[in-house]
């Protein structure tokens, strides 16, 4: 650790800067999946938008509190 002691601060902005970049490189590709996913899903004709109803089969009873 010596070596990154006093370096005139430019090992300060690395040790900042470098978590802050990768954190946003993974959020840029978590972003381009996310799109992608959708796009391919509307595409299929499938829609991207889930359904929060109770399921409505008889053979699949719900319980109720």
């Amino acid at each position: 650790m010596g070596l990154l002691a006093h370096q005139g601060g430019w090992d300060e902005i690395l040790l900042v800067l470098a978590p802050i970049t990768v954190i946003a490189l993974l959020v840029r590709i978590v972003q381009r999946r996310a799109e992608h996913t959708q796009r391919v899903g509307a595409e299929a004709g499938q829609s991207s938008e889930r359904s929060i109803d109770a399921p409505n089969d008889p053979n699949f009873p719900t319980r109720s509190s």
